[in-house]
């Protein structure tokens, strides 16, 4: 389990600042004129969901991201529930994103770049079920793009195994707000997270250097 700082007073008076010109996190974004874009949502679990929601918000097609926690027992977990690895539930991130831009397919497929499908129960240098990778379909016919990655990815010979797991999704509880786009509000901290867990240079050897 890794030990993580809480919002700083400097996130929290950005927060508030947002908060006094009617920011909204859930607000769909809009199209010139006024009208409301398309979106569709994906669930992924992928180890530390800071690292998970910087990935996928370099992902162009993509127009939002949220850190919680999924594909457990306990109602309304907290983070520290979580961490403690007694609810059942792993750290994931919820994407939403245009289909117009980016498909369901492209999402399976970024993913499975960003993340070690070779161990159970961790990611990097966490450990516990908590840190568990998944995808959790929403539907059938994301259930089959998944499945058929899996597939394929292990047909290819590049992994001797994908531990990966997938399951219908569940109820995704919200992280707490200081979790939020935490590599932007503690670029230093994150960086100095995700450098010593080791997750960029674990990534690159997976994919042969490349």
């Amino acid at each position: 389990m890794r030990t993580r700082l809480g919002l700083t007073t400097f996130a929290a008076t950005v927060m508030l600042l947002l908060a006094s010109v009617g920011f909204s996190a859930g607000a769909q974004p809009e199209k010139p004129g006024g009208s409301t874009m398309a979106v569709a949502s994906a669930v992924f679990a992928g180890g530390c969901f800071w690292c998970l929601e910087a990935d996928f918000d370099k992902l162009p097609g993509v127009t939002a991201t949220e850190s919680g926690y999924t594909a457990g027992r306990t109602e309304n977990p907290t983070y520290e529930q979580v961490s403690a690895g007694g609810t059942g539930h792993t750290e994931a991130v919820r994407v939403t994103y245009d289909p117009a831009k980016v498909s369901y397919q492209q999402l399976v497929d970024y993913f499975w770049r960003h993340i070690d499908p070779t161990v159970k129960d961790r990611q990097f240098c966490d450990v516990g079920t908590q840190y568990r990778s998944g995808i959790y379909w929403q539907n059938e016919a994301e259930r089959k793009i998944a499945e058929t990655s899996r597939d394929a990815l292990l047909k290819s010979g590049k992994l001797k195994q994908v531990l990966t797991e997938m399951a219908a999704a569940s109820a995704f509880y919200p992280a707490e707000e200081y979790h939020q786009n935490y590599y932007t509000k503690n670029p230093i901290r994150y960086a100095y997270y995700r450098n010593g867990c080791g997750r960029d240079a674990r990534v690159k050897q997976i994919r042969g250097g490349k």
